[in-house]
């Protein structure tokens, strides 16, 4: 009984991260200011920004939503 509950809580936790990279993402872009505790100077290149290191976290967690739709 014990390692179903562990497995579904697993399952829900791999759940979370793309929607809390997104929001996270969301967040980013929204605040005015661009500075970035990551780098020293100013950041010309829109790679570097965090909005979309977000983005990418985001998208590199859907796995776990794409099988969830794929069984529904």
């Amino acid at each position: 009984m014990m390692a179903n509950t562990t497995s579904d809580g697993v399952h829900w936790l791999g759940l979370a991260a793309a929607p809390t990279f997104a929001v996270m993402a969301a967040v980013s872009l929204s605040d005015g200011s661009q500075a970035s505790i990551c780098g020293s100077g100013p950041d010309l290149s829109p790679l570097g920004s965090m909005t979309t290191m977000y983005l990418l976290m985001a998208l590199s967690h859907l796995a776990p939503w794409l099988k969830f739709a794929r069984r529904r």
